[in-house]
């Protein structure tokens, strides 16, 4: 198997009359990678084209597009189907609509194990203990249903959902945008953490640049679909490319509290690579 567990090269996803990604490419080893940039940029959008989720009628073309060398230019659904939720799984932003409001947390842990391992009753019973347990949250949540979960509880279930099968890589999209800043703290340690005990890579998609400078290794900024900088994530901080450095500085604190906060001048060029942060 490759060094990397995600390789782009020249991906391309369109829509009528709109490219939403441009000609971008980067890899994915053993680590966590962080993709920022405003709404709109391509992030998610990004996130779907490697889970196979791009609806019709966008389309996804590139160069390159491997995870875990399966190649998803040909994949076919057998193929998604053993690959999606099994060795690449997804945490998705708001555990109000990702979760079935008419299934317990037992239950829709269950069906994520059944749908890709031969296990017996008791032994999902087993595994479904082990990983909530796992992600910080006591057994009695299990006959509960989402409308009795708090929403740190809920992305917790979404979590161990997510990693109920091992996955060598988790996409988490936004997992702490509809969170407190104590609890999005709290996920993110969670997931690092989970990261490094299952040697998983994670690809996080995020605003919050101050919390991927601390929990991520390495950051890819977007831009209007384009990839406009990249850098080791505690480098954020001084970063000298235009629109990260107003990205990081944009966001109101303390210190700024009934102060102008930064903005971009967007008739600059900002599109194309830029390493000039590094």
């Amino acid at each position: 198997m490759s060094e990397n567990r995600i390789e782009v090269r020249e991906l391309n996803i369109d829509y009528p009359g709109a490219r939403v990604v441009n000609n971008l490419s980067f890899t994915l080893g053993n680590e966590r990678l962080a993709l920022v940039g405003e709404s709109g940029s391509g992030k998610s959008m990004t996130a779907r084209a490697l889970m196979g989720l791009v609806r019709k009628p966008g389309k996804v073309s590139a160069t390159q597009l491997n995870v875990l060398d399966n190649d998803l230019l040909t994949m076919h659904n057998r193929g998604w189907q053993n690959l999606r939720g099994n060795d690449i799984a997804m945490v998705l932003q708001d555990p109000r609509y990702a979760l079935n409001p008419v299934k317990n947390v037992a239950q829709q842990i269950d069906e994520a194990l059944r749908l890709h391992q031969k296990l017996s009753a008791a032994q999902r019973r087993e595994r479904i203990r082990e990983v909530i347990n796992s992600v910080g949250l006591p057994e009695n949540v299990l006959p509960r249903y989402p409308a009795e979960l708090s929403g740190g509880m809920g992305q917790r279930v979404m979590i161990a959902i997510a990693l109920v099968n091992n996955p060598k890589v988790l996409i988490a999209d936004e997992p702490t945008s509809a969170l407190d800043a104590r609890l999005r703290n709290q996920i993110l340690e969670l997931l690092v953490e989970q990261c490094e005990q299952r040697q998983m890579a994670m690809l996080l998609i995020s605003h919050d640049l101050p919390l991927v400078a601390q929990h991520c290794q390495r950051v890819l900024v977007m831009y209007q679909g384009q990839k406009v900088d990249e850098m080791a994530a505690d480098q954020l901080a001084s970063a000298t490319h235009p629109y990260t450095r107003t990205l990081w500085t944009c966001r109101p604190n303390a210190t700024t509290y009934g102060m102008m906060l930064p903005t971009l001048d967007r008739n600059q060029n900002l599109q194309g690579d830029s390493h000039g942060s590094r």
